[in-house]
């Protein structure tokens, strides 16, 4: 478009002439007030870089992201809380932001998240030591319609340890509704975890349960018996695929927040087991 008029330009490209003027005066180069299409592209550029972006995160959604955080909802919580209740908030990955930079300026607001900034071991670092549970049913062969999480009774479970691997608690959660069953064990021999399924499965043995999934630990090694006994088929996940149980690994995190890692489990009551599983069940939950 060299050596056209303004007008010619501004007619070609569908545009009024002062839109033309305009472009030219603000990205020609100032020495030789020659308009190069690439030198205007950069200017541009670095105009949008270094414009005043709006801040949207104001001091109401502060403060209200201050007080739920001190109730123990999560960053995901708070927004989907919000939404819900047609209050203004940000995203979750920004709330995330606010409590880094809490952090570094000494504040206390990342002591009430779950994982209080640690970083996990990369999966698949170690190798599983544990051996291979005779008769295991692979999930491969897990019903199709289950996964849909569709209808009560896809069950998920798994075993939260104590201090120096001494007792656990067992979790059992449904897929569909989220509903979840807690019980301490005073170890985690494949009897004891077979005992303490069936007692928790009782509450729910009206109703159709069809799976139960669980990773390879030897404490689900009586996994036949437990079919037997309650008619419920168990599924393994695959090793270092927790994701196939990820509605269980979520929940055992949100325990987590209450009954943390190292903890003396003698320490801890049914009651406080009852407690727990009451409060998980009653805060929002994404789903």
């Amino acid at each position: 478009m060299q050596n056209k008029k303004k007008s010619e330009i501004a007619l070609t490209i569908g545009v009024s002439k002062s839109t033309v003027t305009r472009e030219t005066q603000r990205n020609s180069d100032e020495r030789s007030h020659i308009y190069p299409y690439k030198l205007a592209q950069s200017k541009s550029e670095k105009r949008k870089q270094e414009k005043p972006k709006k801040t949207f995160f104001s001091n109401s959604m502060k403060i209200r992201v201050r007080e739920l955080i001190e109730k123990e909802y999560s960053p995901e919580q708070i927004t989907g809380f919000c939404r819900r209740h047609n209050k203004d908030m940000v995203s979750h990955e920004r709330i995330y932001q606010y409590i880094l930079a809490d952090k570094k300026i000494k504040g206390t607001l990342f002591t009430f998240l779950r994982c209080k900034g640690r970083r996990y071991r990369k999966r698949g670092a170690y190798k599983d030591p544990r051996g291979i549970i005779i008769n295991r049913i692979d999930i491969d062969k897990w019903p199709k319609d289950v996964e849909k999480r569709e209808v009560f009774g896809g069950l998920e479970a798994d075993t939260i340890v104590g201090k120096d691997h001494k007792r656990a608690i067992v979790t059992i959660n449904d897929r569909s509704t989220g509903m979840l069953k807690m019980k301490k064990v005073n170890t985690r021999e494949a009897a004891e975890v077979e005992q303490a399924i069936i007692e928790l499965l009782e509450d729910w043995s009206p109703f159709n349960i069809r799976t139960m999934t669980v990773d390879n630990g030897k404490e689900f090694a009586n996994h036949q018996s437990i079919t037997k006994k309650t008619e419920v088929d168990i599924y393994f996940a695959k090793p270092y695929h927790s994701w196939q149980r990820g509605s269980n690994e979520n929940l055992n995190g949100l325990i987590r927040q209450y009954i943390p890692k190292k903890t003396d489990f003698s320490l801890i009551s049914d009651e406080y087991i009852c407690y727990v599983e009451n409060k998980i069940k009653n805060r929002p939950r994404k789903r």
